[in-house]
C-alpha cells in the first residue's frame, strides 16, 4: 500500500506541484527509503500499528548516527510532505504519523572574498579563454553565474532564445517553473559573445541544431552534474575551492556590501520568501565586525 501512495505521491509532485527534477529525485530517495524500512519492520512486527510514532523515532534515531540535524530536518519535511498527500485519500490515511519537530543550527552560507571573485578572471591562466569551445563555455558558465547569482540547475537550462542581447538581460526557468528576468553585466555580456562565436564554430562543425546554451561535446544540453564538474576544475585552474552555490552566495554578499536593496537582490536570486534572502545580511555584518577588529585602534585586537 505505501509503495502504491509512493507512486501517486511521485506523480502528484511532478505533475501537480511542478517540483524540480532534483526536489523530486530527493524526495523520492529519502521516502523509498522509509517505506523500505517501514514494511521491514511490519513484517517483523505483525500486530505493530501501521501508525504508531515510535516507528519514526526509531528510524530517525538511526539515521541520526550518520546525518546532521540539517538532513535530519530535510528527511522529516519529505515525510511531512508524503503524510499531507496521504491525508487526502482515505486508503492512506492509516499510515499516517505524528511528526516531531527538531531544531537545527543554521548554518551561513559560503563565498569567496571580493579580492578572490575578481581572481577568477584576471588569472593569467585565464588568457586561454578564447582558444578553445571547452574553455570559452567553461569559462562563462563561472562568469554568468557568478554575475547572476543562478542555480546550478536553472543555468544547464538556459536557451540561447533566452538571452537579450540589446537589454543584457535572461529569462530563467526557476523553481517550480517560476520565470524571472535578471540582468548581465557589460563584461559579461561581452564574455558571451566570445563564447557564442566558439559555440557557432562548433555546432556548425558537427551539424547540431540544438537551442540549449551550453552543450556537452556531443551536442547534448550540460547536466548539473556536468556544471559541477566544471565549475570545480575552474576552480582549480585559478586555485580556489569553490561550488555553483558559492558562486550564488558570492554574488548576493558582494552585492549586499556595496550597497544593494535586499528586495532587489531577492527578486534576482529567486527567493520566495525575504527571510531567505536576510541571511546574506548576517554575512556582511562578520565581514564588518572582521574589518573593524583589525583596521580601528580600540577594537582591543593587538596589533
Amino acid at each position: 500500500m505505501l509503495n502504491k501512495a509512493l507512486k501517486e505521491y511521485k506523480k502528484y509532485i511532478s505533475t501537480e506541484k511542478s517540483y524540480s527534477v532534483n526536489t523530486i529525485k530527493s524526495y523520492i530517495r529519502e521516502l523509498s527509503d522509509w517505506v523500505k524500512f517501514l514494511e521491514q519492520k511490519y513484517i517483523e512486527s505483525p500486530s505493530l500499528k501501521k501508525n504508531d510514532p515510535l516507528l519514526l523515532r526509531i528510524y530517525l534515531r538511526e539515521k541520526s548516527k550518520k546525518l546532521s540535524n540539517r538532513s535530519i530536518a530535510r528527511i522529516i519535511s519529505s515525510i511531512s510532505s508524503f503524510q499531507k498527500f496521504m491525508n487526502s485519500n482515505n486508503k492512506f490515511k492509516p499510515y499516517i504519523f505524528k511528526l516531531p519537530r527538531i531544531k537545527f543550527s543554521s548554518k551561513l552560507p559560503e563565498f569567496l572574498s571580493q579580492e578572490e571573485a575578481s581572481s577568477l578572471f584576471d588569472s593569467t591562466v585565464m588568457i586561454d579563454k578564447s582558444k578553445t569551445y571547452q574553455f570559452s563555455r567553461d569559462f562563462l558558465i563561472v562568469s554568468i553565474l557568478y554575475a547572476t547569482g543562478i542555480r546550478r540547475e536553472e543555468i544547464a537550462k538556459i536557451k540561447i532564445e533566452d538571452i537579450e542581447m540589446n537589454s543584457g538581460i535572461i529569462t530563467v526557468t526557476g523553481k517550480g517553473n517560476k520565470i524571472r528576468q535578471v540582468p548581465l553585466g557589460e563584461t559579461t555580456l561581452n564574455d558571451l559573445k566570445l563564447y557564442l562565436d566558439k559555440r557557432k564554430q562548433f555546432t556548425e562543425t558537427k551539424n547540431i541544431s540544438n537551442t540549449v546554451l551550453f552543450l556537452n561535446k556531443i551536442g547534448n544540453k550540460l547536466s548539473v552534474r556536468s556544471v559541477d564538474r566544471i565549475v570545480k576544475k575552474y576552480g582549480k585552474i585559478a586555485g580556489l575551492d569553490f561550488t555553483p552555490h558559492t558562486l550564488r552566495h558570492s554574488f548576493a554578499t558582494h552585492l549586499l556590501e556595496n550597497g544593494a536593496d535586499l528586495i532587489l537582490i531577492k527578486e534576482i536570486l529567486g527567493h520566495s520568501s525575504l527571510s531567505t534572502t536576510q541571511k546574506y545580511t548576517h554575512i556582511t555584518a562578520e565581514s564588518m565586525k572582521k574589518v573593524y577588529k583589525s583596521a580601528h585602534p580600540r577594537s582591543g585586537s593587538k596589533k
